[in-house]
């Protein structure tokens, strides 16, 4: 049996230039018989503007461990509905199955937790006629890899947050604020 009870993650991985293709995955990852479990339960409705839906990397190959998937954005139009449900949950579910490959998350335990994935999906990305597709499928692969890596090593620690308190900062406080 698994002994995570509730782990916590996030990432963010930019654009590439010109690009609205910004990641920043929140996940949290727990036993199903936990609290991580009863949330994942509750999410197997809808709400609108919010699609729930289990990570797939294709048609019949949902991934291991189990992992549903909700936007942060209210969804719009058909267009973002796509982009979310094809490359964003295809670029999910190959991280979640390489994180399980890597070692980052024990296969012994794959069947044992759940995870809860919410996705940035800038609204922009489903009108842009220029999106760069490969690069959404870069920054949300990368992001969910990574965002499942800080949760399984409870990163950054605090003494981590202690250290970098007066030297890191908000992005939106630039110019607003000076340690």
């Amino acid at each position: 049996m698994s002994e995570i009870i509730m782990k916590t993650g996030e990432a963010t991985v930019l654009a590439a230039e010109g690009q609205a293709t910004d990641a920043m995955p929140e996940i949290v990852i727990g036993s199903k018989s936990g609290p991580v479990g009863h949330a994942f339960a509750g999410m197997l409705g809808q709400t609108v503007g919010h699609t729930r839906m289990f990570v797939v990397r294709d048609l019949n190959q949902m991934v291991r461990p189990a992992t549903m998937m909700t936007t942060k954005a209210t969804i719009h139009s058909e267009a973002y509905v796509e982009l979310l449900g094809g490359v964003v949950q295809a670029a999910t579910g190959d991280a979640i199955v390489d994180c399980v490959i890597e070692g980052t998350i024990p296969e012994a335990i794959v069947d044992e937790i759940c995870m809860i994935v919410t996705i940035w999906l800038d609204p922009r990305c489903a009108e842009d006629e220029n999106l760069d597709k490969a690069d959404l499928y870069r920054t949300n692969y990368e992001a969910t890899k990574l965002a499942i890596a800080r949760a399984m090593k409870d990163e950054p620690t605090m003494k981590t947050l202690i250290e970098n308190r007066k030297s890191v900062k908000h992005y939106a406080l630039d110019g607003v604020i000076d340690y």
